[in-house]
């Protein structure tokens, strides 16, 4: 294949990849599929993150319906309160994605796997090519309506033995924030679905739209979805040197090769001791924080400028051209060069 047909290939896996709503005039519709037991902060998650963002004309680039499996009505909640629902399964028919929040109320979905008759009738008017979305426990809704079969998948990571051996055909990864196959997409518990939901309108629109959500919203803009979920101790111990200064200090020195040894000068620590800790408060190795912290930067300058693509290599640390490729197409699936057409100046 030539070099510009690779190209057309790799956008041609982009537009699949992505569902980019400045293609029409119509927003991208977004049902949010509600139930009994509902938790209301789920709830509110697709609401805030898909409803602020916007395009460079001030159009909301969303439009955001929550719907019921039934008739419209009164949806319990796991709070003191009930939300009332104005739609039913019809928003799912002309949804572009489906976004299904956790419910606490128990029933044949988390006990034996299976949809109720009433969902299974909501899922059939769901058009083929639907991007679905779980957050939390809502992935058992995905799980029993057999979407997930063969895919790789999570959910909050108290839940995700259960959650195996009632879908045994399932590859559960109960140690990140979310997973992205393509067209079906999970989280893991509640505040990971903020980082599912702002992948997704990054997926759609680039760092630039989600960053201006998450600032907004006073959010981190990024948690990579292959951050551990549950780390146990997050901060530092009273009086124990954490890693923050070291991270601050590489964060102004991504351009420069950095060892291990330097982080570890930075807090007075051996690189034993500072790995350890740097892995408790993040979840990740330096080398794994340190690259993903470059290809933000790459992403942001191809996005945000004019600079060549061996210029940008540089400035991000990655040293070559070659090495910025294989990590930027790692993590966002296609080629600097595509990523660059696809959403540089396009706000």
């Amino acid at each position: 294949m030539t070099a510009e047909g690779a190209g057309g290939a790799e956008q041609a896996d982009l537009d699949r990849r992505t569902d980019r709503t400045d293609r029409t005039d119509r927003p991208h519709q977004v049902a949010v599929l509600v139930m009994d037991g509902l938790i209301p902060f789920e709830l509110g998650i697709p609401h805030r993150i898909f409803g602020r963002a916007r395009g460079a004309d001030g159009r909301f680039l969303y439009e955001v319906t929550t719907c019921s499996a039934g008739p419209p009505g009164e949806v319990r909640t796991d709070a003191d309160f009930a939300v009332r629902v104005e739609h039913g399964p019809e928003a799912l028919a002309r949804a572009d994605t489906v976004v299904v929040p956790a419910a606490h109320e128990r029933g044949v979905v988390h006990e034996q796997g299976v949809l109720t008759e009433e969902l299974a009738a909501a899922f059939a008017v769901i058009r083929p090519g639907t991007r679905l979305v779980s957050i939390c426990t809502g992935g058992y809704v995905l799980g029993a309506a057999g979407v997930l079969d063969g895919r790789p998948a999570t959910t909050h990571w108290a839940h995700a033995e259960h959650f195996q051996r009632l879908f045994p055909k399932v590859r559960v990864d109960p140690d990140v924030l979310f997973v992205d196959d393509g067209d079906v997409l999970t989280s893991a518990g509640v505040a990971a679905g903020l980082d599912l939901c702002l992948h997704l309108v990054r997926r759609d629109h680039g760092a630039a739209v989600a960053a201006e959500v998450a600032r907004v919203t006073v959010v981190p803009p990024h948690r990579d979805g292959g951050q551990a979920q549950y780390v146990r101790r997050p901060v530092p111990e009273p009086r124990a040197a954490g890693t923050a200064r070291a991270r601050a200090w590489a964060l102004e020195r991504l351009h420069e090769p950095l060892l291990l040894r330097e982080l570890a000068r930075q807090e007075a620590l051996s690189v034993r001791t500072f790995t350890r800790r740097f892995r408790e408060e993040t979840g990740l190795s330096p080398g794994e924080w340190l690259t993903r912290q470059r290809v933000e930067r790459a992403r942001h300058l191809l996005e945000t400028t004019g600079l060549s693509v061996e210029r940008i290599a540089r400035d991000a640390g990655f040293g070559s051209v070659q090495s910025m490729r294989q990590h930027v197409r790692a993590v966002l699936g296609v080629s600097p060069t595509v990523y660059r057409r696809t959403f540089h100046e396009t706000r």
